[in-house]
This record gives C-alpha cells, structure tokens and sequence, in this order.
C-alpha cells in the first residue's frame, strides 16, 4: 500500500495552469499591403499571434484569419516586435509615434525602386525618425508570393542593426519561419541589404554572358562556313538557311559545350587538391565563382537542348527538306525504273545510333533539370541528389559526345568538309566534352585501381591457406 506521506498534492486550479500551453508571442505588422498581409499568414501559421497596425482599422481590407487590427497607437502598446511594411514616403507619422515606440524593435523591409534613390539608407532614416527604438533591417529580400505560398524552407536572410539583443530577437523569429539568418553587422550594411532585391539575376550574369557569347560566336561561324561560302564558290543562294538550319546547328553545339562546362570545375577542383594534396584548401575566386553557377550554366544548356529538339521536330515540314525528297525520287525513277533505291546498311545503323543517343541524351538531360528544382531536390537524399547530378550527370555528356562523334563519323577525313581549310562547327564543340570526359577518367582510374586493390586484398586475407594455393596453382 501506499502510504499516505508518500502522495503529493495540489490544488486543482494549479495543476491546471500548470499544463496549460503557453501563450504565444505577440507581433504587430504595420501595413496591410500584400507584404503585410502575406507576412502575417506565415507568422500566423508558425504560431505567433499578430495585430495590425492601421490608419483605417475599420476599413482596411480582408486580413488573415486570426489577425486582429487596430489603430498604430493600440497595436505598437501590445508587442515588443513591430514589422514596418509600408513605403519610406509614408513614415512620417512614426515620427509622430515616437514616444510609443521607446524601446521596441522595428524590422525595417522596406526597399527601393533604384539604387540611389534617396541620401540615406531607409533603415538610418527610420532609425534618426525614432531614435528610442531599436532599427533591425531585414526580410527585405521576401517576396509576397514567396510568404504565401510557403517557400522559406532554407531560404537565406540578411539582418544588420546596432543592438544585438534587438537582432537576435529578430533571428529567432525568422528561424522559426524556415529562414537561414546571416548577420551583416551594424546598421551601416542597410544600404547593401536594400541593394540586394534590385540585382537582375546576378547568379545568372556570367553563364548568359558565355551563352550569348558562344552563340553569336558560332552563328557567325557557320554562316561564313555555309552561307556565304556557298554564295562565293558555288554562286548558290541559300540564305533561307539562316532562320533554321543554322540554328539548328547552333543551338545543339552551345547546349553540349555548356553541360561540359558544368563539369569542368569540378574535375579542375580534383586535380587542384590532388596536386595539393589536401581537400581543406580554398580554391581560387574564379574556380569559386564558376562551380557557384553551374546550376545556371546547366538549366542554359537544357534550354539550348529543347531548342535543338523542336527545331529537328520540324525540318521534315520545311519547304526546301519537301522539295527536296521529291527531287530525289523523280530523279531516280526517270533514271532507273526498274531496280529499287539502293539501301546502304551501314548508313542505317549509323543514323538509327544517332537518333538513339539523341532520345537518350534528351531524356537525361530533362531528368538533370527536374532534379534540380527545389521541390524535387528537397525530397531526395543528398547520396541521391549527387548520383543524379554527378553520376548520370556525366552519363548525360558522354551519351551526347557520342552523339556528336556519330553524327561526323565518316566526314572527319573528308577534304571537302573542311569549306575554307575550317572544320565544321561539330568538331570545335567537341572538344571541351572530350577534354572533359578524358581528364574525369584519369581521375577516376586511380580510385577504381586503388579499390580494386583493396578488395582484393581484403580477400585474400579472409581465404583459407590451402585456397590460396589452389589459386595460386591455377
């Protein structure tokens, strides 16, 4: 039995409070804009209770679920924490409500429509306005879309203010949100982080720029090569191939060249630390800078691809692919009525090849570019994510080498390929495949001998004596 001085007891109300959930955190929003309205549903959703801070509290529009608003005065008395969402035009009445805001911290998210627009950041000026709350700019670079629609998970932002309590209270929240804080430092970076939404795809800069580059370099290539090597020799016009063929031929040779160049870092960084002989060393800036945007130059080379693939979909539909063909057939039936066309076997192979390791090339090609969309990425493990990317990544640029070679196979040695003593635009983009290829399999014959080694020895310690010597005899 139990004996009675062993029982603890408590009054009933306090057990009660005692487990009772504890009241979440007020916040308060001001502005009931999209930003603000968007801003307020996710902290809803995190848990947060949020009230609104509004010139019209009656009629300020339809609001979250479970958000209450008031006027600024009775909103900023109920939180500590007060998001400013509305325009650097609009803060003349919180200098009004500057008595009211002693001691509360203000997230500044306010950005700018162009660099330079105004003398000082709008985080500084915020800051001189009420000069008794603690400034803290951030979140600035959140989208409205981005807050409704959830997709923060991992999403990085930038903080920078004078007080370090104030920032920490602010980073909390955030990581609460999904984000990924990074401390910029004191208020005097608020210029910088109100910069960083104006950027036009600054990841995207340096592989449009090659893009572009190969491209009008190889248009014209061609179109010396085909077009007006043709008009001058051959005193034949066919400048209609500009708008297909030549693209056709461009857009194939930038797509390979641009998927090799998303490996060619990474096998660059692999002899850099096997010449150092260390992996903890720090590569140079512009190694750093060309392995950050290989996602860029690989979704590029996708987008060259699909252009290549609808092309080649339509050249059976041309006018002069149609007359053509029908040329071909009314020649031979006026020559010879009686045999059939002559079927040559190897030519089959050699185009059914082609097609093949197209389709192939194609199909990988768009697996790369699904798995690196966040949504699908998220969901695969990082082991999956680097097979998918490494391994069927480089499966995909020896399938579309090979595809080059076997387009060219019997035109290397020709003469009259080389129109004007150039080699075709095929031969000059496989080049950086090929180095590509051949320098990763010096990497890897290596680790596979190393391995292999391994293995067998590793047998051969756990063989029976008299085994051995059975092995040993054969």
């Amino acid at each position: 039995m139990m004996k009675p001085e062993s029982v603890s007891l408590h009054p009933l109300g306090a057990a009660a409070a005692s487990s009772a959930a504890p009241v979440p955190e007020m916040l308060c929003i001001f502005g009931t804009g999209d930003l603000g309205r968007s801003l307020g549903l996710r902290l809803l959703q995190s848990g947060y209770r949020v009230v609104y801070g509004s010139r019209r509290p009656h009629s300020c529009g339809p609001l979250p679920q479970g958000a209450q608003v008031m006027s600024h005065e009775t909103a900023a008395q109920s939180a500590s924490l007060i998001f400013i969402c509305v325009h650097r035009e609009h803060y003349g009445f919180l200098e009004t409500m500057a008595p009211d805001l002693a001691g509360k911290v203000l997230v500044d998210l306010s950005n700018n429509l162009k660099k330079g627009m105004y003398p000082e950041p709008n985080a500084a000026y915020l800051q001189r306005l009420v000069p008794g709350a603690s400034v803290v700019k951030g979140l600035n670079t959140l989208s409205a879309w981005a807050l409704q629609n959830g997709l923060l998970a991992g999403k990085q932002v930038y903080l920078c203010g004078n007080s370090a309590e104030a920032k920490r209270a602010v980073a909390e929240m955030a990581t609460k949100l999904g984000l990924t804080v990074l401390d910029k430092g004191s208020l005097s970076a608020a210029g910088e982080l109100e910069d960083f939404p104006l950027q036009l795809f600054p990841e995207w800069r340096l592989p449009l720029s090659v893009a572009v580059g190969l491209t009008a370099f190889f248009y014209f290539y061609l179109l010396i090569r085909d077009v007006i090597y043709g008009y001058v020799e051959q005193d034949k016009d066919i400048s209609y191939r500009i708008m297909v063929s030549l693209g056709n031929k461009v857009f194939p040779i930038v797509s390979l060249i641009m998927l090799s160049l998303c490996y060619l870092p990474g096998v660059i960084a692999a002899f850099l630390q096997l010449y150092r002989g260390t992996k903890y060393s720090r590569f140079p800036d512009w190694l750093d800078r060309w392995m950050l945007c290989r996602k860029q130059m690989g979704l590029i080379a996708l987008g060259f691809a699909f252009l290549h693939a609808i092309y080649t979909f339509i050249t059976p539909t041309r006018y002069s692919v149609r007359h053509k063909l029908i040329t071909l057939v009314v020649d031979e039936m006026k020559n010879n009525k009686t045999t059939p066309f002559y079927f040559d076997n190897t030519e089959a192979w050699g185009q059914d090849s082609f097609y093949v390791l197209g389709i192939l090339g194609f199909f990988l090609y768009v697996l790369l570019g699904l798995t690196s969309l966040p949504s699908v990425g998220g969901s695969l493990s990082w082991r999956e994510f680097s097979f998918i990317q490494s391994k069927l990544g480089h499966l995909t640029l020896f399938i579309c080498t090979a595809h080059g070679y076997i387009y060219g196979w019997n035109k290397f040695l020709r003469l009259s390929t080389y129109k004007w003593y150039t080699p075709p635009g095929y031969m000059l983009c496989l080049i950086v495949p090929s180095v590509v290829l051949v320098l990763k399999a010096l990497v890897i014959l290596p680790c596979v001998d190393r391995t292999l080694t391994r293995i067998r020895q590793g047998w051969e310690r756990n063989q029976p004596r008299e085994e051995m010597g059975k092995v040993t005899n054969l």
